[in-house]
């Protein structure tokens, strides 16, 4: 009998510092990253502003269902491990992109960002971070919006790239206009970002050597 005790104390401790680890463990890495936590603080505005049928910045209620459900895709590619997005570029032209600093690609979520040079027909390695696509000032492109309509963009902006999707680029050949495969582009202002943003033309885009990781054919 003592020993029966001895064997269902020692199996007690060890279920208690199993458990004991697990509530002191480190809580999931991709909760530290910024992009993260600033999804999660929108996603949870809009499902308050939709639970409270509170206006949210002239959306319809079909348009905030949409972007919920878009906000909600990427967070979950979050939580699935899939922190980085993907750019694949097939305009013809070289596209100037951003990602890790060369220095930190491999050090905790970074909010500083390198300018890479993407070939065409080249697509971004898998589980390297394309953060955005900068469009140079005398590039005409068009994204859809989140209510599904055209919109016109300037050059001199940056695209981001949303985690947990793959942004292709296209030139339409009838209007030589670059298109965007998705909707709900995220214009980035300069003093929304602390990320370099040049004032150059496409040919000088064009004459870079390029240098982002890429997925090998």
């Amino acid at each position: 009998m003592k020993s029966l005790k001895y064997i269902l104390m020692i199996l007690i401790c060890c279920i208690s510092l199993v458990l004991a680890e697990s509530a002191l463990a480190d809580p999931p890495r991709y909760q530290k990253n910024p992009d993260y936590i600033a999804l999660t603080k929108q996603l949870n505005q809009l499902e308050t502003a939709k639970a409270t049928q509170t206006p949210s910045e002239g959306y319809t209620t079909e348009q905030l269902d949409q972007i919920i459900s878009d906000l909600e895709l990427q967070k979950l590619a979050f939580e699935s491990g899939i922190d980085w997005g993907q750019c694949s570029n097939q305009t013809g032209k070289t596209l100037a992109i951003y990602g890790p600093e060369a220095n930190l690609e491999d050090d905790d979520y970074s909010q500083g960002s390198a300018l890479y040079f993407l070939g065409d027909s080249q697509t971004t390695k898998n589980k390297w971070n394309c953060k955005g696509i900068y469009l140079p000032a005398d590039v005409q492109a068009v994204a859809l919006s989140s209510d599904g309509q055209n919109q016109e963009l300037t050059g001199g902006v940056v695209i981001k790239v949303p985690n947990g999707t793959k942004l292709v680029l296209k030139t339409n050949p009838d209007t030589g206009v670059i298109e965007f495969n998705q909707a709900g582009t995220q214009i980035l202002k300069p003093s929304e970002i602390n990320w370099f943003i040049p004032n150059i033309s496409q040919a000088i885009v064009d004459a870079r050597v390029t240098n982002a990781p890429t997925k090998k054919a």
